[in-house]
């Protein structure tokens, strides 16, 4: 894998670079940097925190991915869980924590899953003693359903409030969009009650059919 050759050249002429170094540094690396760099287009700085965070708590090979300050670089971003005092308390329990389940606990050597991790910790009962690091993992849990319901809201909001309706206010358009977004919900309340519900609500010159 060493022989060393010439680039666009004989291979009879010796050369110093050799097809470890070709595949290495003119491969490897710029495939590296590709990926790198649609990375970094993709995720800002908070998404990048928030995904590091989330993966030093998972419990899988025994936490080889636990790292504290990316934990606590984590906690930072829910300063309505986590104030000052808080995020002290939690640097101290994330230090007891992390000896127990790695080394006196058997029943933590085999989770895969953030999931794993927060129902064997209520489980053994250890989410009373260590409270803000178990909020931390069920903070990190709701974070996928949270993102998608958001990017939902945001993508349905897109189609109702467009040029047409530029001018509509934030109570109506709150209105539409609990519509638009729970339609299966909707779909199945009958137009009679609809009716009613409506007619009922104040005084009308005209009644609905």
């Amino acid at each position: 894998m060493d022989e060393k050759y010439g680039l666009g050249k004989s291979k009879h002429k010796s050369s110093t670079v050799t097809y470890f170094y070709y595949l290495h540094v003119d491969i490897f690396c710029a495939a590296i940097d590709l990926q790198l760099s649609k990375f970094n287009s993709r995720f800002s700085e908070v998404n990048t925190d928030l995904l590091l965070g989330m993966a030093s708590l998972n419990p899988d090979d025994s936490f080889v991915s636990y790292d504290k300050n990316k934990i606590m670089k984590l906690a930072t971003y829910y300063p309505n869980e986590f104030t000052a005092s808080k995020l002290e308390d939690l640097s101290r329990e994330l230090d007891n924590y992390i000896d127990y389940v790695r080394e006196m606990d058997n029943a933590f050597s085999s989770l895969k899953e953030l999931g794993d991790l927060s129902k064997t910790m209520v489980k053994t009962n250890i989410h009373k003693t260590w409270g803000l690091v178990y909020l931390l993992v069920k903070l990190s849990l709701i974070l996928h359903v949270a993102t998608a319901t958001v990017e939902r809201a945001f993508s349905s909001m897109k189609f109702i409030k467009n040029d047409l309706r530029s001018r509509i206010g934030d109570d109506f358009l709150n209105d539409c969009l609990v519509c638009y977004i729970e339609d299966e919900v909707f779909e199945s309340v009958p137009n009679d009650a609809i009716i009613d519900r409506f007619q009922n609500m104040t005084s009308r010159r005209v009644q609905l059919k």
